[in-house]
């Protein structure tokens, strides 16, 4: 059985121009302007993948997720947001979401989180995680402070306030945070540090 990749949003621009990019790369897209119905399209024996906008008419991105979990449906979900969106999309990932990326976000990371999200029934993630802990270990203890608040989705000034330094000092401290961690985005930069469940603790 062909897995489909399954694009839920409410904005038709957005179906359709994802739609097309993913069947540029040859894999089957089908596109859906709620969760509702793309669960009324589905049977039991579908596999796949699923991006969808965290806020959707209806039921939400998060409100998807429980529904596949309790279901035990086979679709690894992709989540996708706009900036104020950041800290509903971390929350959708502590439900099970495999990755988030934020508007605008670059072809190359879709379709790489779309092949991924196709691949993770079938390859084992044990060596993955070592590597991302392995990465995170090496991280100063106020390093680790600064992710937890980007984890949490706080602004740079809202770290800094909290942590009682300087905004230039937390720019510093994130472009520190993405070159040990090798990470390529915020978005990966904060799934991998889930990923890892206890965080960055």
């Amino acid at each position: 059985m062909s897995q489909i990749v399954h694009i839920i949003d409410d904005d038709p621009v957005v179906c359709t121009s994802i739609r097309l990019l993913i069947e540029s790369e040859g894999i089957e897209a089908k596109t859906y302007f709620s969760a509702a119905e793309f669960l009324s399209a589905i049977g039991p024996n579908d596999c796949g993948c699923v991006v969808a906008d965290v806020r959707l008419p209806g039921m939400s991105g998060v409100d998807l997720l429980t529904h596949i979990a309790a279901q035990g449906l086979n679709f690894p979900v992709i989540v996708i947001t706009g900036e104020a969106d950041v800290p509903l999309a971390v929350h959708a990932m502590r439900e099970g979401a495999v990755d988030f990326l934020e508007k605008p976000f670059r072809n190359d990371m879709l379709i790489a989180a779309v092949r991924k999200a196709l691949q993770r029934n079938s390859i084992p993630e044990g060596a993955a995680t070592q590597e991302i802990r392995a990465r995170l270990a090496s991280l100063t203890s106020r390093e680790r402070d600064v992710l937890e608040g980007l984890v949490d989705g706080k602004s740079n000034k809202a770290i800094a306030n909290e942590l009682g330094i300087s905004f230039r000092t937390v720019e510093i401290y994130r472009a520190n945070l993405m070159k040990k961690s090798q990470a390529r985005s915020l978005p990966e930069l904060v799934r991998m540090a889930i990923s890892v469940q206890d965080r960055v603790s």
